[in-house]
């Protein structure tokens, strides 16, 4: 091979390098993949009491390590005392780079530019080797890179680098708008940044006439999607190209997969989420979250959520609407698609009865980095929560699951474990920090966890509604091991049950993680009021490049929308604006209008799907909408670029919407470039 083979390919491998690099995901999180929270005792020798990676007893430890340093040099003992205490900073997940192998130094600033502040950032990193560089340290926390010396070494900067460069190359980095790195100070972001590109309004066109709850894109890269009924049918279709005028084909005779045999139908029951896996292409599993009646469906039976674990006696719970406690079972089964479909379960994975008929939530979802199945389970119903099962640890009700549905255990291995199914349990869920939480829990304290999602451009944003009981709809940051509050909280307040069966914990004994949004019920028109939240997405797609970025989410009524605004980037902080929404007058289906508005006559929203493309869908009681260009329904957009043919879908997206296309798409594109070069280099 030749010279400029090795130059082709070098260029080929340096591109690949630099687009699929990861970037930076900068929400608040403590290096053990924690929330950060407000310490229950102040501390005492670190600065972080309001939000916090630290308890008082880190805080003592912390102190414990600075003291045995021996630092002679007060301005360098102070400057090591701010970096020892960045493990406290609520974004320390980020300072030590967990994503990519955590680092035993914070990354310190090292350049003027910085998007943490609205004043510039000095240049922390030259400051501490212009104080430390000659002062002699005992075991020093700034060996970066370097392999632990033995203890109660002394060390002096100078003994291991030359300069201030080589010091700053390995512990330091430019501060960018895209980066967060330590400046001796808590981390906080400049909250001045605005930005001209608010949305003005959503258009909508209605594609389908069919009331669906959930939806699947196809992952294999096709513009098909699978769309599943509360009923328990599931169709396979092929999504109508944008702006063709084309709408959504469903030949109702003949679903894609028919569970109605096993599902129990009903308001509050029914088929509730599906999910394929993330290697469904080349393994066609399948799955489906619905609820089963065990008094009509062989099989249907498992364990009852109210048992001696949680200190629940199931005799003694009312019947709910006729129907005893446990009667209704919540269900996550598995089917095969390959070779053919079939509607025989090839793995029953979870089975819990339930003891009352509301209030379970059902949604599953794999995660895009780990590839687990998260079950989103609400807290079993009944006003405010009456046996406390959100906040008891050894209760499945009003938690968020993590599942490892590939390696399945043996059923020795499931009965010794008290699993409630064919799953085994991810090593890093947080029951290995906490003994008290039941193995599957990954977050707790939610009432009745209604569509989360994850962006797919920041899969750490892991986000959730959350259904109130008398005031606030929730939209939450989810993170491990969080605690979300209910039933002592409902949003940012305090909530009074009217029983407390289950025990009454207070709430100085948790350390709840507040909504990043939301909405009070008397936010809307007093007249419809308000339903209940029904969570979203962060919107990815080209289509509206004003809507870019933001994370909608509806009240079920369908007579509200909403998109938050997080600002600055990556901060966890959110601003949600009330928007209004219409259909297009070009719409491929008509679109009803409610009388005396320009809203669409929806119904009720159930969910919101997305396609491949990133496009977005709203499905309804009265049909299937999806998000189109703004123009169309004559919302202004600047950065918009509307084209000539009135029926064409408007093509267009901010700077970062270009670049940031699917994975998949991009990959593909990426390995095309690189046989090019790699063919041209073979022949030059």
């Amino acid at each position: 091979m030749g010279v400029h083979h090795l130059i082709f390919i070098f260029l080929s491998l340096s591109l690949i390098q630099i687009f699929i690099s990861p970037t930076t995901l900068s929400l608040p999180l403590c290096t053990d993949s924690r929330a950060p929270f407000t310490p229950k005792t102040p501390l005492a020798f670190c600065s972080y009491n309001q939000s916090s990676c630290c308890n008082s007893a880190q805080d003592s430890d912390i102190r414990k390590q600075f003291e045995s340093m021996n630092v002679s040099r007060q301005d360098c003992a102070s400057l090591l005392k701010s970096i020892l205490c960045s493990q406290c900073d609520p974004f320390s997940a980020e300072l030590f780079t967990i994503s990519t192998g955590r680092r035993q130094v914070p990354v310190l600033c090292s350049s003027t530019a910085s998007s943490q502040t609205n004043q510039s950032t000095n240049n922390f990193c030259k400051t501490v080797w212009d104080s430390c560089q000659n002062v002699p340290i005992v075991n020093s926390p700034l060996l970066q890179g370097q392999a632990p010396p033995a203890a109660n070494t002394t060390t002096k900067l100078t003994d291991i680098w030359p300069s201030s460069s080589t010091f700053c190359s390995i512990t330091g980095e430019p501060s960018t708008n895209a980066s967060v790195c330590f400046n001796g100070e808590k981390t906080i972001f400049n909250t001045t940044t605005t930005t001209t590109n608010v949305p003005k309004g959503l258009c909508l066109e209605r594609i389908g006439n069919n009331s669906f709850i959930d939806m699947a894109a196809y992952n294999d890269g096709s513009s098909r999607a699978l769309f599943a009924n509360q009923k328990g049918q599931i169709w396979l279709a092929t999504l109508p190209e944008p702006g063709s005028g084309g709408s959504l084909h469903i030949d109702e005779s003949n679903p894609y997969l028919d569970l109605t045999d096993e599902v129990h139908f009903d308001t509050a029951t029914g088929l509730m989420s599906i999910a394929i896996h993330p290697n469904f292409t080349s393994n066609g599993r399948f799955f489906a979250s619905f609820n089963c009646d065990k008094s009509d469906r062989p099989g249907c039976a498992g364990r009852c959520a109210c048992n001696s674990d949680v200190n629940c006696d199931p005799s003694e719970l009312e019947h709910d609407n006729g129907v005893q406690p446990c009667q209704y079972q919540a269900v996550v089964a598995e089917y095969n698609t390959i070779p053919s479909v079939s509607a025989e379960e090839t793995r029953r994975i979870f089975t819990m009865g339930l003891p009352y008929t509301g209030h379970h939530g059902g949604q599953i979802l794999f995660g895009p980095d780990d590839g687990y199945l998260y079950f989103m389970m609400g807290d079993g119903g009944g006003v405010g929560d009456p046996q406390n099962f959100s906040q008891n640890k050894r209760s499945l009700l009003g938690k968020i699951m993590r599942l490892d549905v590939d390696n399945i255990p043996s059923e020795e291995d499931i009965s010794r474990l008290a699993l409630w199914g064919n799953y085994s349990v991810p090593k890093d869920n947080p029951y290995t920090k906490d003994n008290e939480l039941l193995l599957e829990i990954w977050a707790l304290g939610l009432r009745n966890p209604w569509r989360c999602s994850f962006d797919s451009e920041r899969s750490s944003y892991f986000i959730c509604g959350d259904i109130g009981q008398d005031e606030y709809e929730e939209v939450n940051l989810i993170m491990k091991d969080g605690n979300y509050g209910w039933r002592l909280y409902e949003g940012p307040g305090r909530f009074s049950p009217l029983q407390t069966s289950g025990g009454n914990s207070s709430a100085g004994s948790i350390n709840p993680i507040f909504p990043v949004t939301g909405y009070s019920h008397y936010d809307l028109n007093k007249k419809e009021g308000s339903a209940s939240i029904t969570g979203g997405l962060f919107y990815r797609s080209n289509t509206d490049p004003c809507m870019y970025g933001s994370y909608l989410y509806a009240d079920l009524y369908a007579t509200a929308m909403w998109a938050a605004t997080e600002m600055p980037k990556d901060s966890g902080n959110f601003t949600s604006s009330k928007i209004p929404f219409t259909c297009a007058s070009d719409s491929p289906l008509p679109c009803s209008i409610v009388p005396g508005s320009s809203l669409p006559s929806m119904g009720y929203i159930f969910s919101f799907g997305q396609d491949n493309n990133k496009d977005v869908y709203l499905l309804t009681s009265r049909g299937v909408y999806r998000v189109v260009a703004p123009s169309r329904c004559s919302y202004a957009c600047a950065i918009e670029k509307t084209t000539t043919s009135p029926n064409q879908q408007s093509s267009s997206s901010p700077l970062c919407a270009n670049m940031l296309k699917s994975s998949a798409n991009y990959l593909t594109f990426l390995l095309v470039l690189t046989i090019v070069f790699l063919f041209i280099g073979l022949n030059y």
